[in-house]
């Protein structure tokens, strides 16, 4: 066991003061308090993300006849976000998407082009494709006016809003395809003060590196903006900004986020609380598992989806997750590993998008990277973390985490401190719980992978890692990749066109 410090370039980039900071959990609260940043908005908004959907209702359920939000302003993402800037014309806002979402979920193309060509010039859309091929830009980052910034797991999209209960075939859950999206677990940070800045910076640096252009200066007197109403976890906090960076030619990857998931594993005294949507990483394996061999050492809680949203997918990922979950259960001789997953009231699984870790009552970190391989060493990610020094702050760590517990097992934060305490731990609380709430914590069970599922899993198809074979093709990226597509689909349509004409001049001839 080693005490955790942040120790920048090694398991971070940098530590910053947070005047204030706060967990945000699950995407009804998200979506409300980032609306009320924006509107709060004077001069320069930074949103970076795996996708955006500008069609979907911040506030869902809460529209008048208009469309409007009871704010008097547009419900929907897209016109909200043209409206902002007509009401402040000193005010721009900078988006900046995965160019590969494009691919994922063309139906949300247009609707990018038109927030793209016909929105209020203050409004500039980018799309990122500086990644090699197969990688993608994962982080999930709002900076506004360089005083108040969110990251965590939540993007703003569709499917990713919920409250803490995650009813059964809630309707504001709608999509529209029609269909009631699948409950959703998922959780960012929001900060104030210098390290709010800080992701300023990060925002910035990582326009510059998907568009080779500069965005504007910094705010020189940042206002406070504090959301009125907003919870505040912890005052006057060291606040360390950790990434992963794919390699470009002349720049070095960056593992940040991987070395700091294993420092705070070797810190850890009693207890490893982690929410991934995935669990497969064999680094993070192999520190967890080093953990459990230990007559003394901490237990260890995962909470994972159930199952992925799509088949191969599923095969690819969670069978994965099987062959280093019974490498972890064969090295637990002292019964302090559970992996669970949650489920709501009428026995529908809850899907956790939340990438959170807690280490014992000392160290809190959510961001946008996955426990796999990806996250540590392919796609572009970003997490915030604190370690809380101080009996209050440590208090507060207990608490967050109490809550967690809480909402997956529908019962109060009483009862899930009183629980621990009995029991002596988080796993003698979850089995205790488990009978008495409306939700509750389902045990994962390794899985028979199949053929496909075999082949998917060894072959990290899709949960590669760069690797030094690699280097010699890091002038290719995914804007190589989508040009490409982009200068095939003109010539297919020029082709076509051509024949066609060729067909009708030969009908007139």
């Amino acid at each position: 066991m080693t005490p955790l410090s942040f120790t920048p370039g090694r398991n971070c980039w940098r530590v910053d003061p947070a005047d204030r900071f706060s967990l945000i959990v699950d995407g009804q609260a998200y979506f409300r308090t980032l609306r009320q940043a924006l509107l709060a908005a004077r001069h320069l908004v930074v949103m970076i993300g795996w996708d955006f959907d500008f069609e979907i209702d911040m506030l869902p359920g809460e529209s008048d006849a208009e469309g409007n939000a009871p704010d008097g302003m547009p419900n929907q993402v897209g016109p909200f976000l043209d409206a902002l800037v007509e009401r402040r014309p000193d005010l721009d806002i900078y988006l900046l998407k995965w160019s590969g979402g494009v691919l994922i979920a063309p139906g949300r193309a247009l609707p990018a082009l038109r927030i793209k060509l016909m929105s209020p010039d203050q409004i500039h859309l980018a799309f990122d494709g500086r990644h090699p091929i197969g990688a993608c830009h994962h982080q999930k980052i709002v900076v506004v006016d360089d005083a108040l910034a969110f990251c965590g797991g939540i993007d703003v999209t569709a499917g990713r809003w919920d409250t803490r209960d995650h009813r059964s075939g809630d309707p504001r859950r709608g999509l529209r395809s029609g269909e009631i999206a699948q409950p959703w677990h998922d959780a960012a940070a929001m900060m104030s003060g210098p390290a709010a800045r800080a992701l300023g910076e990060l925002a910035r640096s990582r326009w510059l590196r998907a568009n080779d252009a500069p965005l504007p200066e910094p705010v020189p007197e940042p206002a406070d903006l504090w959301p009125e109403g907003a919870a505040v976890d912890f005052r006057d906090m060291p606040v360390a900004i950790a990434r992963t960076e794919p390699p470009e030619r002349g720049t070095p990857g960056v593992a940040e986020i991987e070395r700091l998931y294993l420092d705070a594993i070797a810190s850890a005294r009693r207890c490893i609380y982690i929410e991934s949507q995935y669990f497969a990483s064999g680094s993070i394996t192999r520190a967890i598992a080093a953990r459990l061999i230990e007559p003394d050492g901490p237990e260890v809680v995962i909470v994972n989806p159930e199952a992925a949203q799509g088949a191969i997918e599923d095969a690819a990922m969670h069978v994965t997750r099987s062959t280093m979950m019974l490498a972890l259960q064969a090295r637990d001789r002292f019964r302090r590993f559970r992996m669970v997953s949650p489920v709501n009231a009428a026995d529908e699984s809850i899907y956790v998008h939340a990438k959170l870790l807690i280490v014992d009552d000392m160290h809190l970190r959510v961001g946008s990277s996955n426990i796999d391989r990806r996250s540590m060493g392919f796609d572009t990610e970003a997490d915030v973390a604190v370690i809380a020094r101080e009996p209050a702050d440590r208090a507060r760590i207990r608490a967050i985490r109490s809550a967690l517990l809480a909402e997956h097992l529908g019962v109060s934060v009483e009862e899930v401190e009183a629980a621990v305490e009995d029991c002596g731990g988080l796993i003698g609380a979850i089995d205790r719980l488990n009978a008495k709430g409306p939700r509750r914590l389902e045990v994962l069970i390794p899985r028979d992978p199949g053929p496909v599922g075999r082949l998917l899993s060894r072959s990290r198809f899709f949960d590669p890692r760069y690797r030094r074979s690699a280097r010699s093709r890091l002038g290719l990226t995914n804007r190589h990749l989508l040009w490409a597509l982009g200068g095939a689909a003109v010539a297919g349509a020029l082709l076509a066109r051509a024949r066609y004409l060729r067909r009708v001049g030969a009908r007139d001839d």
